[in-house]
C-alpha cells in the first residue's frame, strides 16, 4: 500500500536536491536555448532555387504546364493535405486539373510567380487563395531539440541518481526504513517527471518569446504527448539503472541507450527517405514517437486521435519498462 506521506517526502527531497544543484539546473535550461539560437543563425536563410507545385492526382493530367523546366511537381491524392503544405510555404502552388482550380498563397512571392507561369497555359482556371506563415527549419527541429533535452534529463537524471544512491549505500539505508520499493520508485518517477516537464515548459515559453514558434495544433495535445514521452524515457532510465552499481557502467549503458535515439529518432532530419530497416528500428525507440507526434501537432495541426499510434506505443513502452525496472530493481550493490 502506497503511503502518501513517505512518498511525498522522497519527492520533495529529490526536487530540492535537483534545484540546489545549480550546474545541473543551468545546463538543462541553457543547453536547448543555445542549440536553438545556433540553428536559427545557421539556417536563417530558407530560400530555395527551385519552385515546388502540388498537383492533385498528378499522373492523370497531360497538361503542358507539367513540362515546365525548373519546377518540381509533387503528387497529392487529397487537396486538404496539400493546402496545409501551401499555407506553410512548403509548396508554391496547388493545382487540381480535374476541377480546373488552383490555389495560391497570398503571402508567398514564389506563389505569385508560379501563378503567372500557370496562366500561360490555363487562363480559364478558378483562382483560390490561402495564406499562412512559412515553417522555418527552426520550427521543424524544435520538437527534436526539446525531445533530446528531455531524453538526456530523463535517462541520466534517473540513472545516475539511483546508481549513486546504491553505491553510497543510501538505498541500503532506505531499505531499513518503512519506505517500500514501490514508494521509492514512484517518488523518483514523479520527481523526475515534474522536473523534466517544468524545464521543457520554461525553455519553450522562454524561446517562443524570442523566436515566435509555429504552432497549428493544441498546446494541451502537445503537453500530453510530451508527458507520455517523458514518462516512457524516465522508465527506460529506471530499467537501465535497476541493477547497475557502477557509475562507469551506467554511463556506458545510458550512452548506449541515448545515442541511437539522438541519431535515428528524427531529431535532426526526417526518416522518410531512410532505408526500411532503419525506419523499423527507429519505431522501437521511444524518442521517435515523442518527436514525430509532437512535430505533427506543431506543423500539421494533428489531434490526439491523429497520433493515437504514437500515444499507444509510448503507453506500451512505459508499461514494459516500468514492469521490468520494478522486477529487476535492487536496493543493494550486491548482485
Amino acid at each position: 500500500m502506497l503511503n502518501i506521506s513517505r512518498f511525498y517526502a522522497v519527492v520533495k527531497a529529490r526536487n530540492i536536491e535537483f534545484f540546489r544543484d545549480r550546474a545541473s539546473l543551468g545546463w538543462n535550461l541553457f543547453f536547448p536555448i543555445l542549440m536553438l539560437l545556433g540553428l536559427s543563425l545557421v539556417f536563417s536563410d530558407n530560400d530555395k532555387a527551385a519552385y515546388k507545385v502540388g498537383v492533385v492526382n498528378l499522373v492523370e493530367h497531360p497538361s503542358p504546364f507539367l513540362t515546365t523546366k525548373y519546377i518540381q511537381f509533387i503528387d497529392y491524392t487529397e487537396s486538404s493535405t496539400a493546402k496545409i503544405k501551401l499555407a506553410q510555404h512548403k509548396i508554391d502552388l496547388l493545382v487540381d486539373f480535374n476541377r480546373q482550380q488552383y490555389w495560391v498563397n497570398a503571402e508567398a512571392p514564389k506563389s505569385y510567380l508560379v501563378e503567372k507561369i500557370l496562366l500561360n497555359s490555363h487562363l480559364d482556371f478558378q483562382r483560390l487563395e490561402t495564406q499562412g506563415r512559412p515553417i522555418r527549419y527552426l520550427d521543424w527541429v524544435l520538437p527534436g531539440i526539446l525531445g533530446m533535452n528531455m531524453m538526456f534529463s530523463s535517462l541520466f537524471g534517473v540513472g545516475y541518481v539511483i546508481v549513486r544512491y546504491r553505491k553510497n549505500a543510501v538505498l541500503k539505508r532506505l531499505k531499513a526504513t518503512p519506505l517500500t520499493a514501490l514508494e521509492f520508485v514512484s517518488a523518483q518517477l514523479v520527481s523526475r517527471l515534474f522536473i523534466v516537464m517544468f524545464m521543457a515548459i520554461v525553455v519553450y515559453i522562454g524561446c517562443n518569446f524570442f523566436f515566435d514558434f509555429y504552432m497549428l495544433g493544441s498546446y494541451l495535445d502537445l503537453f500530453i504527448i510530451a508527458l507520455l514521452g517523458a514518462f516512457s524515457l524516465i522508465t527506460l532510465g529506471l530499467l537501465v539503472a535497476s541493477r547497475s552499481k557502477s557509475e562507469e557502467l551506467i554511463g556506458g549503458l545510458l550512452n548506449l541507450s541515448s545515442w541511437p535515439m539522438m541519431l535515428l529518432s528524427g531529431v535532426w532530419f526526417s526518416l522518410e527517405g531512410a532505408p526500411k530497416a532503419i525506419q523499423v528500428f527507429a519505431d522501437f525507440l521511444p524518442l521517435t514517437h515523442l518527436v514525430v507526434g509532437a512535430r505533427k501537432i506543431i506543423t500539421e495541426g494533428a489531434s490526439l486521435a491523429d497520433i493515437s499510434y504514437h500515444l499507444g506505443i509510448l503507453v506500451i513502452m512505459s508499461t514494459l519498462f516500468l514492469s521490468l525496472g520494478a522486477y529487476f530493481f535492487s536496493w543493494n550493490t550486491e548482485r
